[in-house]
């Protein structure tokens, strides 16, 4: 796994190059479609690099689902074709097809090394849960190989008894995860001490009780840089849980304190109780409970701080 994303580090380089060799040439196409490298963007990179140099003609490369319309992409086509841009343009698109098809080698021979673990689970005895994500995901990739028919939530499943694929943000990082932690959480007796144990959560250096630091410590664990991920991509969810890692985000950028802190921590209290439950239980219920019992203590205690005691009000019957 570690191989694999060095391959796709060094995609995203040479993906970088063409975007570099385009706007040299003042083509704008990467600024009006959201991916290059999808059919719309390898399709026109293809055609320019076969000699295609007509706007218009490029324009109707464009795949009916891209939202920009003809017009935009032909105005955004219109460049000065230098041969020594076109040049790196060719490398780059050659290098960035080699990386594709080394990725496709690498992901085949982790199929075949993830198929020989012993299975915790049969699916046939215990079958797979119904996928509550099934609605939330039209439209993005399938988690089946097209070729080898390796289903990633199936294997997932039988590596750990549970479906961790359910757990917002650890749909696509589940093998990743498993390379560098193994399946074998009894090592954390809580969420609490996994978090420890990947320092993501603040240090106090306290000395004749005054509080001398306060931050993460610095480690090398490669675990640690998998969870800004995958609460990146839960972030990005219309969903309270997604909601809940937005804030934590936005909070970051705008400098109030320790927002991926609580992010991370999050992700992995749910984590820990979608876990050991055998994903039961419903995170985002749990997370609202959480949430409600924060701001009630948090409210409670700047009350007493000020003097103040808070009353419950009485439901009373309707007249």
């Amino acid at each position: 796994m570690r191989h694999r994303s060095n391959l796709v580090e060094m995609t995203s380089q040479h993906i970088q190059h063409m975007h570099k060799a385009l706007t040299q040439m003042n083509v704008q196409i990467h600024h009006v479609i959201s991916d290059i490298t999808g059919l719309t963007g390898l399709a026109i990179v293809d055609a320019i690099l076969d000699g295609q140099r007509d706007p218009v003609e490029l324009a109707k490369l464009r795949d009916p689902h891209i939202r920009a319309s003809e017009e935009t992409i032909r105005k955004s086509l219109v460049g000065t074709w230098l041969p020594e841009h076109l040049f790196t343009l060719k490398q780059s698109r050659q290098m960035y097809q080699r990386y594709q098809e080394q990725i496709a080698a690498c992901d085949e021979e982790i199929e075949k090394l993830v198929v020989a673990f012993q299975p915790r689970v049969d699916p046939g005895a215990k079958p797979l849960p119904r996928d509550r994500k099934k609605r939330r995901r039209r439209g993005q990739k399938k988690s089946t190989h097209p070729k080898t028919g390796f289903d990633l939530r199936t294997e997932s499943y039988k590596l750990f008894g549970v479906d961790l694929t359910q757990i917002p943000g650890l749909m696509a990082m589940v093998l990743t995860l498993f390379s560098e932690l193994g399946r074998d959480m009894s090592r954390w007796k809580t969420a609490g001490n996994f978090v420890s144990w990947l320092a993501l959560c603040p240090d106090n250096d306290i000395r004749g009780g005054r509080v001398l630091w306060r931050a993460r410590r610095r480690v090398h664990n490669r675990a640690r840089g998998l969870i800004p991920h995958g609460g990146i991509y839960s972030a990005s969810r219309p969903k309270p849980v997604g909601r809940l890692f937005a804030a934590d985000e936005e909070q970051t950028r705008t400098g109030g304190g320790h927002g991926g802190d609580r992010s991370q921590n999050r992700h992995h209290l749910l984590h820990d109780g979608e876990e050991a439950s055998g994903i039961r239980r419903n995170p985002v219920g749990a997370t609202r409970r959480r949430t409600r019992e924060t701001v009630r203590s948090e409210t409670q205690r700047q009350a007493q701080q000020l003097g103040y005691k808070l009353v419950p009000i009485e439901e009373r019957p309707a007249a």
